[in-house]
């Protein structure tokens, strides 16, 4: 069976049925800070949003949390993108 992982990432399509909000509100969300902007992913104009940080925006909508805590969560989900990447293990 399949399992996604934290590095999946979403394209557009698939963004817009995890949520269920069409395009146009995920960019309005994105504006309003309520949602992550997504990461190039090469070749010129491809985005897309880490499955992980879809799945939080998710069940923090789900729990109902207010708007304002949201942003708070996008902030921290782009932030943590930024955070230096551990070699251990390797």
């Amino acid at each position: 069976m399949f399992q996604r992982s934290d590095s999946d990432f979403f394209r557009l399509p698939r963004v817009c049925s995890a949520t269920g909000v069409s395009r146009s509100t995920i960019y309005l969300r994105i504006t309003q800070g309520l949602f992550p902007t997504p990461i190039p992913l090469g070749g010129g104009r491809i985005v897309g949003w880490p499955a992980g940080e879809v799945a939080a925006i998710n069940v923090a909508r789900i729990a109902g949390k207010p708007d304002e805590e949201v942003r708070e969560l996008v902030a921290q989900l782009e932030a943590a993108r930024m955070a230096p990447v551990s070699r251990e293990g390797k």
